[in-house]
């Protein structure tokens, strides 16, 4: 879980600064900022910074999924053997 906090806050400070950086040179430029599209920009923006310098997040939560869906997996596969063992018992 800690692996998606981290990873996920990254990610909203990363729309925030590519937010201000667009709106603050948008501002400088034509002193009349359209929200909307601002919004827009930083969204690409920020998606695009996120795959490059959010690499090694990205990945241990990616690692830390793949061993909770093992782990899973691996009890429901214990599950069952132990319930076809029950079953394969004469009562």
């Amino acid at each position: 879980m800690k692996e998606f906090v981290v990873y996920t806050a990254l990610r909203l400070a990363l729309f925030i600064g590519s937010f201000a950086i667009v709106f603050g040179i948008w501002f400088a430029i034509t002193g009349d900022v359209p929200i909307f599209w601002a919004v827009v920009i930083a969204f690409v923006a920020s998606g695009l910074g996120s795959y490059f310098l959010l690499n090694a997040q990205r990945e241990a939560f990616a690692r830390r999924v793949e061993v909770r869906a093992h782990a899973a997996s691996t009890k429901l596969e214990e599950m069952r053997t132990k319930e076809d063992a029950d079953e394969d018992q004469p009562s």
